[in-house]
């Protein structure tokens, strides 16, 4: 993920502390975590990756300067699942989240990601062959559990590169404690990184039009813990 994010970049020019936990597994190449529904040896093992992640939080703060309102967290797919749950189980020290990828509902998805499907369903490539929710349900779900509007406003944001995608911005605004619900929506993009192009051509295009460490940092920086 250090490679695949290009987070440590970012992290040294907006100054903020990225961390990198490893799923389990029986292979050092093969690490999941315990996202509920998905994936792989943490799941079947029912791993408990929540009490995992306060543990390492606890660790993190005792030789390193934690501001413990700003505490987020973004992966992805099965890391952007467990970003989710953690949203969910352990929102007392998870200020906000910005999952790439991440089936469950995400804020960053291609629409021709064929691992976790923008529809729903089973991936033509998932190697879980989980049954995945769709973006729309699983979103739809984040904005009633917030109290967003129910409509969103939307924003195509500028073709920058000829990479044969667009990139439309959908907020969910007004919700309790000023949350808000955020989709980014690449047509045309894969199971990637936007603005991180990756050598595993088999997951499909990465969009060119926007940094996702950009814009998931400016998110983070209007939604510390309350």
């Amino acid at each position: 993920m250090v490679r695949f994010s290009g987070m440590n970049e970012k992290a040294d020019k907006a100054g903020f502390i990225a961390v990198y936990p490893s799923g389990t597994g029986r292979l050092d190449k093969v690490l999941t975590f315990n996202g509920g529904n998905c994936c792989g040896y943490a799941e079947r093992q029912k791993v408990d990756d929540v009490a995992f992640t306060r543990a390492l939080l606890d660790d993190v703060a005792k030789t390193l300067p934690i501001d413990a309102k700003r505490v987020f967290a973004t992966g992805m797919s099965n890391g952007g699942i467990i970003s989710y749950r953690l949203a969910s189980e352990l929102s007392d020290r998870i200020a906000a989240i910005a999952p790439v990828g991440g089936p469950m509902g995400t804020h960053f998805h291609g629409t021709d990601d064929k691992n976790a499907p923008f529809k729903g369903g089973r991936g033509e490539d998932s190697l879980t062959q989980t049954e995945f929710y769709s973006i729309e349900h699983s979103i739809n779900a984040w904005v009633k559990a917030n109290g967003c509007d129910s409509k969103p406003t939307e924003a195509e944001l500028p073709d920058k590169a000829d990479d044969g995608t667009r990139v439309t911005r959908k907020v969910w605004a007004n919700g309790r404690d000023g949350s808000e619900v955020v989709l980014i929506e690449i047509r045309g993009g894969g199971h990637t990184w936007p603005g991180h192009p990756s050598t595993r051509r088999f997951l499909g295009t990465t969009t060119r039009d926007i940094d996702a460490n950009d814009l998931m940092w400016e998110f983070f920086q209007r939604h510390p813990m309350k």
